[in-house]
């Protein structure tokens, strides 16, 4: 049973959050001064459950990697992290761990103290997030036995997303089927979007609560909230991560008779649909090459690769229509942001979908958009055109952040 958090030290007295975002096959983690958002260590453990399985650790500026020869889980990487914590003598600073947590469905719209109770709900939400949740359930496990005497904290990704007014969130199904099931739009990448969406505020000299913004989060998974004084009104992923614009290996938004017809016509099994949809679809669907964009950028410019030009064309057209459909929830725009790896860093992504937004009267200055890459943000339009913002996200330092501001209020 997780010891409750007035008997830790109050996190506002310069203490560290240990953030951990646990996937299906991996552990991020990120040892996280919440005040400042100094990242005193970080790492990742990846391909575990496999041979390959390795760590790999940061912490002043040097770089570890540990390999095994055999298969390891998500506690074993754990061990190894704590045992480099010990050995840098960093414990003592942790007051508490964040997770990350794919789905909250309707009953968590804020940070939450990580009880049995809660635990049950996260298990419970997994048939809306069955690659997610488990996995977010294996890191709070896995971090309950390694610090068994701090307080586990959830944020959720789809936290932000609350806000949305039901003509939002409501499909077009029988209402049954949301009051009985749940079957609604939730959204995700909500962490990423308040985040940016606060720096933005700090950028545009305005109070959050006073900013309309639309922010596009692209990475190998996409989405694009339209942000309505500084709360989220409406978001393009929906029930599932799958819902929206095209992604890496998803395909977003699809006619649902096409389902049917490679069920009925084409022998597909559902199995056989959800991965095509989710794994095999997107940019990897179109191009046959790849899910990355710089090996797609790559392929279009130096060998004219007419089917990566295909993808990268249909991706950013569909990111544009979105962009664009967002500004009918608004009377006030205030600009757009580009966050997440392809975001941040693709210049010519960023100019494809700006090309396509001048009805929206943003334009993009050629020199700003070149060099603002690789961890610089800033805005990159022109003079005559609205904001259009690359911001560098950090949900971890929102995770730290949440969680301690969380354990203050209940230390109290």
């Amino acid at each position: 049973m997780i010891q409750q958090p007035v008997q830790h030290n109050n996190p506002a007295n310069s203490a560290a959050i240990l953030v951990i975002n646990c996937g299906s096959s991996s552990v991020k983690f990120s040892l996280i001064n919440p005040s400042s958002g100094e990242a005193l260590l970080s790492g990742l453990a990846e391909c575990l459950l496999s041979n390959e399985a390795i760590i790999t650790i940061k912490q002043a500026g040097k770089k570890q990697t540990y390999e095994l020869n055999a298969p390891f889980d998500h506690q074993i990487a754990l061990q190894v992290l704590v045992t480099q914590l010990k050995q840098l003598d960093l414990v003592k600073d942790i007051c508490a761990i964040g997770h990350r947590v794919v789905h909250g469905g309707e009953e968590y719209s804020q940070p939450t103290l990580i009880t049995d109770k809660v635990e049950q709900a996260i298990a419970q939400l997994a048939k809306l997030a069955p690659l997610h949740n488990p996995a977010n359930l294996i890191g709070i496990k896995a971090c309950q036995q390694a610090f068994n005497d701090l307080p586990q904290v959830a944020v959720f990704d789809t936290a932000f997303h609350q806000t949305m007014p039901e003509k939002a969130y409501i499909y077009g199904l029988p209402y049954a089927l949301y009051k009985e099931h749940g079957i609604r739009r939730y959204g995700f990448h909500g962490t990423s979007h308040y985040f940016v969406a606060k720096q933005a505020a700090k950028q545009l000299h305005k109070p959050l609560e006073q900013c309309n913004l639309i922010s596009a989060h692209l990475g190998n998974g996409c989405s694009v909230t339209v942000i309505k004084q500084g709360e989220s009104v409406d978001t393009s992923m929906g029930m599932t991560p799958g819902e929206g614009v095209m992604m890496g290996t998803r395909c977003g938004d699809l006619d649902a008779g096409i389902i049917f017809h490679l069920v009925d016509n084409l022998g597909y099994s559902i199995a056989d649909v959800d991965k095509l949809v989710n794994k095999e679809s997107g940019l990897l669907g179109i191009s046959g090459l790849s899910n990355d964009c710089r090996t797609l950028e790559n392929a279009m410019i130096e060998d004219n690769n007419s089917q990566a030009r295909l993808a990268l064309t249909v991706f950013c057209y569909r990111i544009a229509k979105s962009i664009a459909s967002y500004s009918t929830c608004l009377t006030q725009l205030d600009g757009l942001i580009f966050t997440g790896g392809i975001g941040e860093n693709s210049s010519w992504i960023r100019a494809e979908i700006v090309k396509q937004l001048g009805l929206l009267n943003f334009y993009l200055d050629d020199e700003k958009n070149q060099t603002t890459r690789f961890g610089a943000s800033g805005n990159i339009a022109n003079k005559d055109s609205r904001a259009c913002l690359v911001i560098a996200t950090n949900e971890e330092w929102v995770i730290a952040e949440q969680s301690a501001q969380l354990l203050t209020n209940l230390a109290k």
